[in-house]
């Protein structure tokens, strides 16, 4: 066995990740603490200052209401949300989150982000709900405010968390490893906040060989939160619910700035335009696909029918949009200085976000003023946050919330005292970066309430404890027991490495689960085959070994990314139907069935039994 200290840390909050939702929270909750005398921990795997999604930073806040504007209201937006995702979302959760999201975007103004202004003072609009902002140290500036409220001494950085500790039906708090140094964590805590991202590199990605870990989703995301959730035996939602974006190729550089502020036009190679000559197909998938905006998974899909029927590569039509822009300026002196404009906002829209999308221009001699460039669906990802929705079956708002979807604490999961926020949370999608801030802080103070009014240190088993750390440290004792036995320290008859192991699992999902080479299309058959190799994979899983921190971390990562993978495929197998073409296609079920899979989709892992439960709940709207 390793010898790993032990450190323990007793703390009434917990608070589990560094990105927009967790830092969102860190403020709330510090400042409800403070009032309180209450103590928050923050454990972060990376460093908060560039961990999460918004890591390399954004161009556009995507969700912004404008209330004090008038144009918006809430209920637009929950309409807009509900649309998107084919009439499968809380719209308990959406509303709660849209209510509030304006004051957090002010937050981040005050803190120093800046946003675009027009001549008027009013924030410039990417499209109805997206607004214009020079984002490259967007996270940053979030992060610094996290800080400044927690403190530092109660921030852990660089601490990867494994698995939940429970006293009964209650959360206990939280056991992991330094990636830095030899110290094994033992969190205890009154409540837990889950939000540790989403999964990316569940699928086989496009981008491989030298491009391998490029990902549109940042490829350190590894179904964490899931993971942590599911394992306490917390009721999941949505989990057959995939994303897949369609992104500029290779460099998965975002495309929203092109359609929304733009106005650019996406063509197959035969320059024909897909939305406009396959219009008729969105019919098929009334009432969503006949409503305004298109949903995100039905404008994939009719790109996908022009690459199946052999008139790929889709190109995103740069050029002409520029061009006709420019020329709109006016006279030919005023054409060439809105050229130059264009030029500079094109670039700088991939050098605030997706550094790599510039330096593909650049390799490939792209000016983007002169020449198209292609498009194309990337690999499925796993996020509750943006236009996915897989995550916790939390507890809703009071006051909105039906009794249905309510158990006592709003953003609270179906176990005791854990909480979760952005992608960390399930059926509330479209809150992005500046919703998940948002939600954060609403999980954040809605577990300060729980803390007050359930005021007890839960009990932790010490030999639990010791179980698991044992089990989380197994990995180096294989290692190095068994790696004399061969002459090369990536192939032995008794253990796994994690990047083998990974390939592996991508491997299934790509082929069997409706991955990039089988076009995103599966059935039953697949599906229970996959379900078969995956419970192989399971049995390697105990045999995974690390030489050192950093693969020990790579080993958990990959165990938790195979159990996002097996809720993905069972849930796929569980509804019968085909909701999300253009994100997964049941070539068996080929068609939507309103009658009986307009319905939630959830699962639950009983820690007692291993076994899997799969569950219908009721859609239960609150609008018209």
């Amino acid at each position: 066995m390793p010898n790993f200290e032990t450190v323990e840390v007793t703390t009434d909050l917990l608070i589990l990740g560094g990105g927009m939702a967790a830092c969102g929270a860190a403020v709330e909750a510090a400042y409800w603490a403070k009032k309180h005398g209450l103590k928050v921990t923050l454990v972060d795997k990376a460093a908060m200052d560039r961990s999460g999604a918004v890591a390399m930073g954004l161009s556009a806040i995507n969700q912004y209401i404008g209330l004090k504007d008038g144009a918006n209201t809430v209920e637009d937006y929950v309409r807009y949300v509900r649309n998107d995702l084919m009439g499968i979302t809380r719209e308990d959760l959406v509303y709660d989150i849209a209510r509030h999201v304006d004051s957090t975007v002010h937050l981040f103004e005050k803190w120093g982000l800046p946003i675009w202004k027009d001549e008027q003072g009013n924030y410039v609009h990417e499209g109805r709900w997206q607004i214009m902002i020079n984002g490259e140290s967007y996270k940053v500036v979030v992060a610094e405010a996290a800080k400044n409220a927690l403190g530092t001494d109660n921030i852990y950085e660089r601490v990867f968390i494994v698995e939940p500790l429970l006293d009964g039906d209650r959360i206990a708090g939280a056991v992991g490893f330094s990636v830095r140094e030899e110290k094994f964590y033992v969190f205890k805590a009154k409540a837990v906040l889950a939000a540790m991202g989403g999964a990316v590199h569940v699928f086989k990605p496009r981008s491989s060989g030298e491009g391998l870990g490029r990902a549109w989703y940042p490829p350190w995301n590894s179904g964490s939160s899931f993971y942590f959730t599911a394992k306490a035996g917390a009721e999941q939602t949505c989990q057959e619910v995939r994303f897949i974006p369609v992104r500029f190729k290779d460099g998965y550089g975002p495309v929203g700035a092109w359609f929304l502020l733009f106005k650019s036009r996406a063509t197959n190679a035969l320059g024909g335009e897909y939305m406009v000559e396959r219009a008729d197909e969105l019919e098929k998938w009334a009432p969503y696909g006949t409503s305004k905006p298109i949903p995100a998974n039905l404008r994939n899909w009719l790109g996908m029918l022009d690459v199946m029927e052999g008139k790929g590569p889709i190109y995103m039509r740069t050029e002409e949009a520029i061009q006709k822009i420019a020329a709109s300026a006016g006279d030919e002196k005023a054409a060439k200085k809105k050229l130059r404009e264009l030029e500079a906002e094109a670039w700088e829209d991939f050098l605030d976000m997706t550094i790599s999308q510039a330096i593909l221009w650049a390799g490939q001699n792209i000016a983007p003023e002169e020449k198209p460039s292609e498009i194309a669906a990337a690999e499925p990802y796993f996020i509750g946050s943006h236009s996915g929705a897989s995550g916790a079956w939390v507890s809703g708002p009071e006051d909105i919330a039906p009794p249905e979807y309510n158990w006592g604490y709003n953003r609270m999961a179906t176990i005791k005292g854990l909480f979760c926020a952005g992608d960390a949370s399930g059926a509330s999608s479209h809150k992005f970066s500046s919703g998940s801030h948002a939600e954060g802080r609403i999980a954040a103070k809605s577990a300060i309430r729980f803390i007050l009014e359930n005021n007890t240190q839960p009990n932790v088993d010490s030999a639990k404890v010791e179980e698991l750390k044992a089990t989380i440290l197994k990995p180096l004792e294989t290692y190095e027991k068994f790696a004399p036995m061969s002459s090369d320290p990536n192939i032995n008859p008794n253990f796994i490495k994690p990047k083998d192991f990974m390939f592996r699992l991508q491997k299934i999902m790509d082929e069997y689960a409706g991955g990039v080479s089988a076009q995103f299309s599966t059935n039953q058959h697949l599906l229970e085959r996959g379900l078969e190799l995956l419970e192989f994979l399971k049995e390697d899983s105990e045999k995974l070994a690390a030489s050192n921190l950093h693969e020990l971390m790579r080993c958990w990562e990959n165990v938790q990314r195979m159990w996002q993978a097996e809720a993905h495929v069972r849930s796929i197998l569980f509804r019968e139907e085909t909701r999300w073409p253009g994100y997964y296609f049941r070539a068996d079920k080929p068609n939507m069935d309103e009658a009986n899979w307009k319905v939630f989709v959830n699962c639950k892992w009983d820690p007692n039994t291993g076994e899997w439960e799969m569950i219908k709940r009721p859609i239960i709207s609150i609008l018209d």
